[in-house]
């Protein structure tokens, strides 16, 4: 059995009037959660928006807090988060490359390609055919005697939440034709839609994580204050897939 954490949308750096306090205050809630836990995680992932204005200010924050995780913590961009800081202050790489940051991540249990979907300047997402072509191999050569979780922020279809469906992410049919080729894929997890949702792609499991920053309220739960709650306490998602490689998922409200 193979069990992780998914968290989302931290947004480090939210409410700059504040100095980012109220953001940092719930991402650390969120790892002092999974620290606290008396069990083993096998991995925390971490889909993107991990900063909420990309400065290079912003990340060394956000450095200090996932570096400070006891687990092992696999993260990728959202539309939020700007390439250069990130792989800088994220991964000690070059603050000048602002090409895709795409990872592999080949663990005991399983394998996690971590996808950059953002397009640099917009707020919609797109797997580039950089992108696409580094998935395909990295699948082709990851163990196939593991099961492989593809992980981007933007989800490959809507939602039905009217806040962040019209930027989701787009030409999905070319995902779905990669996934295809390789049978070893067990799910696709994603973020962006700050509300948890499960559902389906290419055949395969599609989840959302809740967001940490702010939760979003669907169309019929009303938008009296606007689509985002910041009230509701911050959120995650534990996975567990089993020895039959069937996915299941928990969702768990952080106090």
């Amino acid at each position: 059995m193979f069990v992780f954490a998914h968290i989302s949308d931290t947004h480090v750096g939210q409410d700059r009037d504040d100095g980012g306090a109220r953001a940092r205050e719930r991402t650390e809630r969120v790892l002092r959660f999974l620290d606290a836990l008396p069990g083993e995680l096998d991995a925390v992932i971490l889909t993107g928006d991990v900063t909420d204005h990309g400065t290079p200010g912003e990340y060394e924050e956000a450095a200090k807090l996932l570096s400070g995780s006891r687990h092992a913590l696999l993260h990728c961009p959202g539309n939020h988060d700007a390439r250069g800081p990130y792989r800088a202050a994220l991964l000690g790489g070059d603050p000048d490359d602002t090409s895709p940051v795409d990872q592999l991540h080949v663990l005991p249990g399983a394998v996690f390609a971590m996808c950059d979907s953002s397009v640099p300047g917009r707020g919609e997402g797109y797997l580039g055919d950089a992108t696409l072509a580094w998935l395909d191999d990295a699948l082709a050569r990851a163990p196939k005697d593991r099961p492989a979780f593809v992980c981007f922020h933007h989800p490959p279809l809507p939602l039905h939440g009217q806040y962040v469906d019209p930027i989701r992410q787009y030409g999905e049919e070319r995902l779905a034709a990669v996934v295809a080729r390789h049978a070893h894929v067990a799910a696709l997890l994603c973020g962006h839609s700050h509300t948890p949702a499960v559902t389906s792609f290419a055949g395969l499991p599609l989840v959302a994580a809740p967001g940490v920053v702010s939760s979003l309220r669907m169309p019929w739960e009303g938008e009296d204050h606007g689509p985002l709650d910041y009230a509701l306490p911050p959120m995650l998602a534990y996975h567990v897939l089993d020895d039959e490689l069937r996915l299941t998922t928990h969702f768990r409200v952080v106090p």
